[in-house]
Order: structure tokens, then C-alpha cells, then sequence
């Protein structure tokens, strides 16, 4: 993989994360469930999981070649 596809690809990453924690979907999480609970935390961790283990898996990649 050469770097300038590395780096298009870490862009891309971070438009990703800028969609996931952009407030229209963190508002429309935020939101009561039927029990009255908020699925927001739920959704900040698994969000969060998923872009560090993209970046993680971006940059092995990256070194191992």
C-alpha cells in the first residue's frame, strides 16, 4: 500500500468519525427509549470503538505491508 492511499484512507476516517459524533445523530441517540433509558451511551462507546479499531487496523496494515 503506498502512502498517499494511507493518508486518503486516514482522511476518510476522520470525515467518518466527524459523521458519527456530528449532533444530529448524537440528539437523535439521546433520545428516551420505550423503558425511559437513553441509548447514547451505548452508541458514544461503539462509535468510538469502531474508529479506534478502524485506525488500529489502518495503521498494522500500514507497517506490515
Amino acid at each position: 500500500m503506498t502512502t498517499p492511499r494511507i493518508k486518503e484512507r486516514l482522511i476518510a476516517l476522520i470525515l467518518l468519525a466527524l459523521v458519527l459524533f456530528s449532533p444530529p445523530l448524537i440528539l437523535m441517540m439521546d433520545r428516551g427509549h420505550d423503558a425511559g433509558l437513553s441509548r447514547l451511551p451505548l452508541y458514544l462507546f461503539l462509535a468510538w470503538a469502531l474508529v479506534i479499531a478502524l485506525a488500529a487496523w489502518l495503521m498494522e496494515r500500514r507497517n506490515g505491508k
